[in-house]
């Protein structure tokens, strides 16, 4: 009796499908430099604006905007500032329903602010194990008239012991409201506001710094006269009205040592028998560099001497660029990037050693130009450096055998990267990986620690074989840069594939069904209990002469699966390029492995119970619902994806004499007890019903018995007694959603029932009785509450749109009706609950309509066969249920 993932529309175009604007370019094509431009979206741009502002407002260095996309409770995120986008690609989507802030927000409505790590951590560690870095993190919804329409996420830095300031918190609140007026106009002027494509980079602002200024002045050699005009005055710190008009008061301005360069510069261009110009650096009042540029003309003795002057330019170079010169004479590499990213200088060295031009450089981002860079291990590292905000250090290997020492300086406009030549370390020969293990860096640390946390966490998670093995795939593979992935179980004595991903189609077939005496890797890793790496496919067939291999050279390894000290299968991991396994990382893959195991075993004993449940399930729910003349019945039951728990979700249809009863109810929880307690209840209702007790008789019955058989338990039911030749209808309903009319107009309406409190409660509990009237040509429509529920959306949402949507789908038979109302739930890939819906309609323009048999015979009183006797009836009493 839980919710399934918010249902919204598709596409980020407009009603009738038609872009409107080019759709939002990939994270790679905007982040690398789109060599031919691209014209943001309105959309883009709404998001954009919004982030930026929230950003800068916050006292952030990163944010995101994370919006609704087609697929049902699947958010996406669209915008990413300050950050480099392919970094973050694992949070690009969020499921509604994680343990994630971002999730709780939505869901919720209401903001999730984090002031540091230690509070991140102990209510999100599953966002923590995969960032395991000190930032703090506000998530605030984007609202609109509907309920939540995203997320607005902003990274700043970590508060340790000092809460998120109330004011920044209500600030955020407002831009989320904001932001979502924003959406709610483009969506009602044709734009559908949700997501479907890789998210939008945007460069933050850089921080204030002072303007760049120029000033110019004229200097008579002869008289010693100054001109200035009013920025040099400014500049030097003069108000122009005072500046004296003397060479003397320019000097005062400056140090002694610039005082003997600016005369020696003065006497060189009055001796020169050409036009000079002459570039130097003075220090200002202030402290900062100023670039001084003289051009001087020198004149004949003969000729006119008033001719001999200077002019002259003093540029105020503001904060100060990165001064080539001085860079370039440094002993080490220097790369200067900004927050996406892009390289924006590189200095001399830094070419000779990543053995490219600056003009292969600088504008690209770095791990474009520099391929190798990409690798997970080292993105680990700048992840690292951009979210702690702190120096992080590693070693790294240029192909194909130049290896560097790395050191990452962040700041809040880019990072500044040193690189210098190393020695090749000993523990990772031949490897592509070199976590820097003699430098001894905070990411090098987390990596080997929050791989096994998070794949941990997410395992937790994960309930069957084949989501233990979606799991691995996700947090393994991309942790390692592995590209295949094999996971083989045991069963009797020989091995079975159980997933596979990126081999070649029908390579891993001749292996299915070995025997463990076998001389394969796969098979001796688990026999012997040791895992085994191999750094190419070359070393592998040295070791196993004969084997059958593909044509790729990567690296393999090969972990056993064994959970307290019982097999339970093989994983194989593959690589497409040859690598070697440091210390850490075989550690790190031994203590995965061990995970894995338990998971699988683990999902080995819940796909037996689930296999147990959904057959009794299936067994107790009615497999043929009866033909009476003048109605037609129709029930669908759809089964939640969320655990593959079955659910006590049931429906039934049953002939009472002269009336047809249409039961629908819902047992809480999942999995062979609810199954059970639905298969009573069932049984309980029929019976019930066969007796031609009447609608309230029957609920109040199951209620006690529902008491008597599991307290503590409880289900909800509506239970609807029919007359096919009247139409009249009586409904009880107990805790269960209202039904939805169709009249025969069309015009499709939620039912108001009054109704009592869930089965299972209070004994005494009393549940009214509605009558009404089923006119000829209308439908009704009974379902359970996983077709409503939508996570961070009221119930009543839910029950209008499907509303709506029966009232769109018309007069057409019951089964195009069903497949269109339960089409969508179908469509979620994270559905928490199960669906049952029971449609009956009464024929229209019928005249002869066949009255149900008086003559059945009772059904078996189960009333009496489950009841307990009550101590506390007095002898004698009449039974409440005869």
């Amino acid at each position: 009796m839980r919710g399934t993932p918010h249902r919204e529309h598709a596409g980020c175009v407009t009603r009738h499908e038609t872009p409107r604007h080019p759709p939002p370019a990939g994270n790679g094509a905007a982040a690398g430099g789109d060599e031919g431009g691209r014209v943001p979206d309105e959309l883009s741009l709404v998001l954009a604006q919004g982030l930026v502002s929230a950003v800068e407002s916050s006292d952030g260095f990163a944010g995101g905007v994370y919006l609704r996309s087609r697929t049902p409770g699947l958010l996406r995120l669209a915008v990413l500032a300050g950050l480099p986008g392919p970094l973050f690609r694992p949070w690009w989507r969020m499921q509604v329903n994680r343990p994630f802030p971002v999730s709780e927000a939505y869901r919720s409505g209401r903001p999730v602010l984090l002031s540091d790590a230690e509070e991140a951590m102990r209510r999100f560690p599953q966002l923590m194990a995969g960032l395991p870095f000190p930032f703090g993190s506000l998530w605030v919804p984007i609202t609109g008239p509907r309920g939540s329409m995203g997320v607005l996420a902003i990274l700043r830095a970590s508060t340790p012991g000092r809460p998120v300031a109330p004011a920044d918190g209500d600030r955020l609140h407002r831009l989320g409201h904001r932001l979502g007026d924003a959406l709610t106009d483009l969506d009602q002027r044709g734009v559908d506001c949700v997501w479907e494509t890789e998210p939008v980079p945007v460069q933050l602002p850089a921080a204030a710094t002072p303007p760049v200024r120029v000033g110019r002045f004229d200097w008579d050699l002869h008289s010693g006269k100054v001109t200035a005009d009013d920025e040099l005055c400014a500049i030097l710190g003069f108000e122009p009205a005072a500046f004296p008009g003397t060479v003397d008061a320019l000097a005062a301005r400056l140090v002694p040592e610039d005082v003997y360069g600016l005369w020696a510069l003065a006497r060189q261009t009055v001796e020169s028998a050409e036009p000079v110009v002459r570039r130097m650096r003075l220090r200002g009042p202030d402290g900062r560099s100023h670039l001084l540029e003289l051009s001087g003309r020198w004149t004949h003795p003969d000729g006119d001497a008033s001719a001999s002057r200077l002019s002259g330019f003093l540029v105020d170079l503001g904060a100060g660029p990165v001064v080539p010169e001085a860079a370039d004479r440094l002993p080490r590499g220097i790369l200067s990037l900004d927050r996406l990213g892009r390289i924006t200088y590189a200095n001399g060295l830094a070419e000779e050693l990543l053995g490219h031009s600056r003009e292969e450089l600088v504008g690209h981002v770095v791990w474009q130009a520099l391929p190798w860079f990409g690798h997970e291990a080292y993105e680990d590292h700048y992840r690292a450096a951009l979210m702690a905000d702190e120096p992080v250090h590693f070693l790294a290997r240029r192909p194909p055998s130049l290896w560097l020492s790395v050191s990452l300086y962040p700041g809040h406009d880019g990072v500044s990267v040193v690189l210098q030549s190393t020695d090749r370390p000993d523990y990772t020969p031949g490897s592509v990986t070199a976590p820097g293990l003699g430098i001894g860096s905070t990411a090098d640390r987390s990596s080997a620690l929050y791989r096994p946390v998070a794949l941990a966490i997410a395992l937790t998670e994960a309930v069957t074989a084949r989501q233990v093995s979606e799991v691995v795939t996700e947090e393994l593979l991309p942790a390692f840069g592995g590209r295949q992935l094999a996971i083989y179980l045991l069963d009797e004595g020989h091995l079975h594939l159980a997933w596979e991903t990126g081999f070649p189609k029908g390579f891993l077939d001749r292996f299915e069904g070995v025997e463990l005496d076998v001389s394969i890797p796969g098979v001796e890793t688990l026999t012997t209990g040791r895992p085994m790496f191999f750094e190419s496919m070359q070393r592998l067939a040295e070791a196993y002469p004969g084997i059958p291999i593909d044509t790729d050279v990567g690296a393999r390894a090969f972990l056993p699966l064994i959970a307290s000290g019982r097999p339970v299968g093989s994983c194989i991991l593959g690589f497409d390029r040859p690598r070697g396994f440091s210390p850490e990382e075989r550690t790190v893959l031994t203590a995965l492995a061990g995970l894995i195991a338990q998971a699988l075993k683990r999902a080995q004993r819940y796909d037996s119970e689930s296999a147990l449940a959904r057959g009794l399930q299936n067994a107790l729910l009615p497999h043929r619902l009866p033909e009476v003349d003048g109605v037609d019945t129709l029930g669908r039951y759809l089964s939640g994806t969320q655990g593959m728990d079955v659910g006590g979700d049931w429906y039934d249809v049953i002939e009472t004499g002269s009336e047809l009863a249409l039961v629908i109810g819902d047992v809480q929880g999942h999995g062979v007890a609810a199954a059970a307690t639905m298969g009573q209840l069932r049984s309980a209702v029929r019976a019930f019903a066969l007796n031609n007790y009447d609608p309230q008789e029957v609920i109040s019955g199951t209620n006690r018995l529902l008491i008597d058989l599991d307290p503590g338990q409880f289900a909800s039911c509506c239970y609807i007694a029919l007359d096919p030749l009247t139409g009249v209808a009586r409904a009880v309903r107990a805790g269960h959603p209202q039904p939805v009319l169709r009249r025969p107009d069309g015009r499709t309406e939620v039912l108001d029932l009054p109704g009592g409190i869930v089965l299972g409660i209070d004994e005494q509990a009393s549940y009214p009785v509605t009558e009404m009237r089923l006119e000829p040509g209308a439908m009704l429509a009974l379902f359970t509450d996983g077709l409503i529920e939508r996570p961070g959306t009221d119930i009543d949402e839910g029950i209008e749109r499907l509303r709506a949507t029966v009232e769109h789908i018309g007069a057409v038979p019951l089964a195009e009706t069903a497949d269109q109302v339960i089409g969508e739930a179908r469509a979620a890939t994270d559905r928490p609950d199960d669906i049952a819906l029971l449609l009956a309609s009464r024929w229209a323009g019928t005249r002869a309509v066949r009255r149900l048999r008086k003559d059945r015979a009772p059904g078996p009183d189960l009333w009496r066969t489950f009841r307990r006797p009550d101590p506390g009836r007095a002898a004698g009493a009449p039974d409440p249920a005869s």
